[in-house]
């Protein structure tokens, strides 16, 4: 069968997503699952931990071990292995499995996103790699737009378990659309991990990556408990909250699409730093609009607006840590993937214990402190590149300052 590579990417594309909606869908059925299972939101939170832990640490492991083999066959193999895990989470009725599900899930879902930006790269014509890339990451984005409040109506009306078998069926008929459509593709030269490692001593690499972890720690904070926090803290009625996540998956898309635009017009340091500010003032009015308790629509207003700023970081960054070490660029971007996990699973884990300590109209505030951090982190790292500048345009003027 003999399919273009658009249409071979958009397939692509569309099992980035499936792998997305079901990273952060749990976000969007938190309560359902508590009360279903019959644990506290924080236990439930920590589905979010343990998916985002071992998608961090296990990818740059499992990509390495596979390095050589076929493109089509990993991308199938890991794909199967998503699709057992969803189809485990659809029947497992006790927490302690479900949970097993999730580590099963995460390691398949890892494999499958890379495997897939790397097909996506080789399958494409000359000069448009950039672009596949760029709509397989649209995939994963769009889970969040459609995905979450999908997800949210599917649980209400079919209960939340309903979500992973259709996230199994439509990951079956991938599996089928890929192995007649997408052609073998040559696995790569291993890169050894203490490599990769070693430029984490760089120290504007540590200082890169860290923006990284703070920037999406404090958001991965408030929004790994948006669902019951806008029930339970703002009030939001049931009927409103699919509706309230939809806009907020459409800002992160135009936030996305912003931070890009802004990074090509502005640079780097401006559209970070100006996302970030805008993503701690959110947070902070978030809060405040919160406590005066003033209705559900300047509620999602403000979600709106901390959807688009936190978002706007996101490209932005990634070009970030390519400038600090552009002959390395694959490798940073897997690091900063790995970084971002890891940041997801510490959100998560401390927004939790927030919940169970203190209580749901905490977490704004902590997150607010994350986005701070990494704000402190990006003046720094801009200062270390203003300095290196100022170096290197002394020593060009230094010979004609000769008399």
């Amino acid at each position: 069968m003999m399919v273009s590579s658009t249409w071979r990417v958009y397939v692509l594309a569309l099992v980035s997503f499936l792998v997305g909606t079901s990273e952060y869908v749990i976000s969007g059925i938190m309560d359902k699952i508590s009360g279903t299972m019959g644990i506290s939101i924080t236990a439930a939170g920590q589905l979010v931990t343990i998916f985002s832990f071992v998608y961090a640490v296990c990818t740059p492991i499992l990509m390495a071990l596979t390095a050589k083999v076929d493109r089509k066959k990993l991308l199938l193999g890991s794909l199967g292995l998503f699709v057992l895990a969803n189809l485990l989470s659809f029947a497992l009725p006790q927490f302690e499995l479900f949970l097993l599900a999730r580590v099963i899930m995460a390691l398949g879902a890892g494999m499958v996103v890379v495997t897939a930006l790397d097909i996506a790269a080789k399958i494409a014509p000359a000069g448009k790699q950039a672009g596949s890339i760029a709509t397989v990451i649209m995939g994963f984005t769009a889970s969040l737009i459609i995905g979450v409040p999908i997800g949210r109506t599917a649980a209400a009306a079919l209960g939340w378990q309903s979500i992973f078998g259709f996230i199994a069926l439509a990951g079956l008929a991938a599996m089928l659309v890929l192995s007649r459509t997408i052609p073998r593709v040559q696995g790569d030269a291993p890169v050894p991990l203490g490599r990769q490692l070693q430029l984490l001593r760089n120290r504007k690499v540590a200082l890169g990556l860290s923006i990284t972890f703070f920037w999406l720690g404090g958001y991965s904070i408030a929004y790994t408990y948006i669902s019951p926090y806008l029930l339970q803290a703002a009030g939001m009625e049931e009927r409103l909250l699919s509706g309230a996540l939809l806009a907020f998956g459409v800002a992160s898309l135009f936030g996305s699409k912003w931070g890009g635009y802004s990074t090509d017009k502005w640079g780097v340091s401006s559209t970070l730093l100006g996302g970030m500010v805008l993503h701690a003032a959110a947070l902070v009015m978030l809060s405040v609009t919160t406590a005066l308790s003033p209705g559900p629509f300047p509620v999602m207003a403000i979600l709106v607006l901390w959807s688009f700023a936190a978002w706007s970081s996101g490209p932005t960054q990634q070009f970030n840590l390519v400038r600090i070490e552009p002959n390395y660029s694959g490798i940073m971007l897997g690091l900063n993937q790995s970084m971002m996990q890891l940041a997801m699973a510490a959100g998560a884990g401390i927004g939790g214990i927030a919940v169970e300590l203190v209580s749901l109209s905490l977490i704004t505030w902590l997150a607010v402190i994350g986005v701070v951090i990494a704000i402190l982190a990006s003046l720094v790292l801009n200062s270390m590149f203003n300095e290196k500048a100022v170096q290197s345009s002394s020593h060009i003027r230094k010979p004609s300052s000769q008399s």
